[in-house]
């Protein structure tokens, strides 16, 4: 540890630009051609392959990894993106060792997978690199679609209906295209702008106008959408975030993790990005993981994850889990907040220990806390929206919702897991039903 990390209080510059940058460096590095073929001639390319069933967009696994094989990567390419338009994203942030890789027979055999999502980001990156988009546009049908959001649910559907012959219009209430792969994951996950490039390269099918800085209920209605698009496709994810109800919870220092995440993916200088010395993130998933593990490569001394259940029971795999706990976080379960303390500012965060039906038992602690990260879920924000199952938009078939010409993915839609590979599968076939729906009318 760096003496600078020693400084008390929340600073910035806690490491030098050596550090940060061997902490903030890709968490896997790409694979060579050499190793490629290595990790390539592993797979069995099984006839009935369990790792198809599991992968969300129904990736043909054992056909990509025989085309490495055989040397051609642009081919396996283009079997990725035909399923998966964002494979390259999908390569680095799936959490491959509870889908594909979990079931592979090597796997179940060996406990030692075939690296299926190194292969895949082998071939998107050799395919990417090329400058070349392997996919056309239709001839114009003369529709036009309206989606919502520029995450990896809206821009899926909105590529899918581009190469169909529509044209799209994607509004997004950020600066940048992205959604969630922007300004949503860990640094260390995404390097070298790889978000950016990836939508850059995914409009080069044509067809497709994204107007930032765009708010459905601010900037656009839905009624206005409604009237204007021939279809409309809400894929904007989650815009709120869920309250910390503990007395105290208003103290400088406590700060939402997504909004943490976020101004450390857009910035230019990791020096400059303040973080406490002793910190606290409470919530259980990946933004929890995520905001964790980066405090500690800023500079942060101590990092605690507490979460209210018990391990089993975190959205973050054990694989994420044990790569916080490799990092130097410490991870305490089976916790709730119940009071944050301090004169203005926390200094102090106290918690009940619960059982396993989340009762309290009458036991607290404290942990020192300069600075404390919310990463309890978020909420679906907007107006005028059609029904909801819960707190979601309620979607049936291929994301239809209760309204006639609306469509709904992503993270804002009830049903589906929130991983950017679901989302990218919901955004498809979303496409896909609305192409039907409008050839019919």
């Amino acid at each position: 540890m760096d003496a600078r990390a020693l400084k008390e209080g929340i600073v910035s510059g806690r490491l030098d630009a050596d550090a940060l940058s061997a902490g903030f460096a890709d968490l896997h590095a790409p694979l060579s051609d050499h190793e490629a073929l290595v990790a390539a001639d592993r797979c069995y390319f099984c006839h009935d392959a369990p790792c198809m069933t599991a992968c969300p967009t129904d990736i043909d696994i054992p056909l990509f990894i025989r085309q490495i094989a055989t040397g051609t990567p642009e081919a396996a390419a283009k079997t990725i993106l035909a399923q998966n338009i964002m494979g390259g994203m999908c390569a680095r942030v799936c959490p491959t060792e509870t889908l594909c890789e979990e079931v592979c027979v090597r796997e179940t055999a060996e406990g030692e997978p075939v690296q299926i999502g190194r292969l895949q980001r082998y071939a998107t990156d050799t395919l990417m690199a090329q400058g070349v988009h392997p996919f056309s546009r239709a001839a114009s049908t003369g529709k036009r679609i309206a989606v919502v959001g520029a995450g990896p649910a809206g821009l899926a559907c909105a590529h899918r209906l581009a190469m169909h012959g529509h044209d799209v219009v994607v509004f997004d209430a950020r600066p940048k295209a992205g959604g969630l792969n922007e300004y949503g994951i860990a640094a260390y996950k995404s390097t070298e702008d790889f978000a950016a490039r990836e939508v850059d390269w995914l409009l080069q099918i044509g067809g497709i106008e994204i107007r930032n800085s765009m708010a459905l209920g601010r900037d656009v209605t839905m009624a206005e959408l409604q009237s204007d698009y021939d279809a409309v496709f809400l894929g904007m994810g989650l815009g709120g975030v869920n309250a910390l109800t503990a007395p105290g919870a208003e103290k400088e220092g406590v700060l939402d993790a997504v909004d943490f995440i976020a101004d450390l993916r857009q910035s230019s200088d990791l020096s400059a990005l303040p973080v406490g010395r002793d910190v606290v993130v409470i919530g259980g998933g990946m933004t929890a993981v995520d905001a964790a593990v980066q405090s500690k490569l800023l500079g942060a001394l101590s990092v605690t994850i507490v979460y209210r259940r018990g391990r089993d029971r975190m959205n973050a795999s054990v694989w994420e889990q044990e790569l916080a706990a490799a990092k130097g976080v410490r991870i305490i379960t089976n916790a709730s907040p119940v009071a944050v303390h301090g004169n203005g500012a926390v200094r102090e965060i106290e918690f009940e220990f619960t059982d396993d039906e989340l009762k309290p038992t009458g036991q607290t602690f404290r942990l020192a806390a300069d600075q404390v990260f919310k990463a309890i879920g978020q909420t679906l924000t907007g107006e005028d929206l059609p029904d909801l199952d819960g707190r979601k938009i309620a979607v049936t078939g291929s994301g239809r919702t209760s309204v006639k010409g609306v469509w709904a993915g992503g993270d804002c839609a009830a049903g589906g897991e929130d991983l950017t590979v679901t989302a990218v599968a919901e955004g498809r076939d979303a496409a896909e039903d609305i192409h039907a729906a409008l050839m019919r009318a």
